[in-house]
C-alpha cells in the first residue's frame, strides 16, 4: 500500500478558513512524532486550533463535526489522524 500523503498544513488551514472564517488558526504537521506508526502509512497527522464565532453555542461534539465537514474531500487524501481543539469567541 502506497503511502497518502498529499495533504498539507495549509491545504487544511485553507479548507478551514474558507467553510469557518476563524479568528485565529494554527494547523500543526505532528507527523514527524509518529514516524514508525503503522497509522502513518495510510496519512499524516495534523493538530488543529482555531476560535470561531460559528462555534458559539455549539457543543464539542457539534464544533468537531463542523470541522470535519470542513474537511470531508482532504480527509481521504491522506489525513490519518486529526487533534482539534475548537473554541467559540
Amino acid at each position: 500500500m502506497t503511502p497518502l500523503q498529499g495533504v498539507t498544513a495549509e491545504q487544511i488551514q485553507s479548507a478551514l478558513t474558507l467553510a469557518l472564517q476563524p479568528l485565529s488558526i494554527d494547523v500543526t504537521d505532528d507527523s514527524h512524532l509518529h514516524a514508525g506508526h503503522e497509522g502513518a502509512k495510510s496519512g499524516r497527522h495534523f493538530s488543529v486550533h482555531l476560535r470561531a464565532q460559528c462555534f458559539n453555542g455549539l457543543s464539542h461534539v457539534q464544533r468537531h463535526r463542523l470541522v470535519y465537514d470542513a474537511l470531508r474531500d482532504l480527509i481521504p487524501q491522506g489525513i490519518h489522524a486529526l487533534a482539534i481543539k475548537a473554541e467559540p469567541v
